[in-house]
């Protein structure tokens, strides 16, 4: 008897410690290159870390599982992503790691005290997958250049 698996058991059963493992090497590897001064070779990394599956992965899981803010809608009026939505990500992610374009921002009135209204941008969720897989490339540079301290103590520092 065979079983298919479905994306949403592909998407629970991934290896998500192995992903962040993998990752955390990379940014030790960037960390290390920037604290050594080598820059070609922290710029080759974070490079490695935007086309890296791991990074990918683990960028469109927080952007739609654990981000407070994964509810709101962005000006594509999409609030969530099914679990083949995701991969389907994951793969344009994949596809347009050099040559990706925004898609716009959703604006959104929000009342100020005074009377005054203040306008709140919202991206897309794959926009916001691509900013967060930006942000694991560049932090652990930014740390390293702040001070000397490891990458995942920038995160806590957040």
């Amino acid at each position: 008897m065979t079983h298919s698996v479905s994306c949403s058991d592909n998407w629970e059963l991934a290896d998500w410690k192995g992903f962040q493992k993998v990752l955390f090497r990379l940014q030790r590897r960037i960390f290390k290159a920037v604290r050594d001064g080598d820059k070609a070779k922290a710029k080759r990394l974070q490079r490695l870390v935007l086309s890296s599956h791991s990074a990918r992965m683990l960028a469109i899981r927080q952007v739609t599982q654990l981000n407070i803010g994964k509810k709101t809608a962005g000006i594509d009026g999409k609030k969530s992503l099914t679990f083949k939505e995701r991969f389907q990500l994951e793969e344009i992610l994949k596809q347009n790691t050099k040559t990706w374009k925004h898609q716009g921002l959703r604006e959104i009135p929000i009342p100020k005290k005074d009377g005054t209204k203040r306008i709140l941008k919202v991206p897309t969720i794959a926009d916001r997958a691509w900013q967060c897989l930006v942000k694991y490339a560049l932090e652990p540079a930014h740390g390293e250049n702040r001070r000397f301290v490891s990458p995942d103590a920038t995160s806590k520092k957040l």
